[in-house]
């Protein structure tokens, strides 16, 4: 799952995150790559989900920063997978 050349130190550090990600995982106690990645993609994304801003691309760049892939890049080849986990989840995209 964590295919970096260098380990990033940050969260904003990750494929696909920024400043603003960083400061949203902040708000559910989130504040290091290891806790990031140590956490379950889709727990994270149920988490966030309340908040404003969360739709559809936040899961795909959850599973991107994990595998330090683009988001877009998800979105092309995942996408039913992921819409398929977020309803067995009971979770329907924005």
């Amino acid at each position: 799952m964590y295919h970096y050349p260098k380990k990033p130190e940050r969260i904003s550090d990750l494929n696909s995150f920024g400043p603003k990600s960083e400061e949203i995982f902040t708000k559910i106690d989130i504040h290091t790559v290891q806790y990031f990645m140590n956490a379950a993609p889709y727990g994270l994304y149920q988490t966030l989900w309340p908040f404003k801003g969360i739709g559809l691309n936040s899961i795909y760049s959850i599973l991107g920063a994990r595998d330090n892939r683009s988001w877009l890049e998800i979105k092309n080849t995942r996408k039913l997978e992921i819409f398929l986990r977020l309803d067995d989840i009971g979770i329907t995209p924005k």
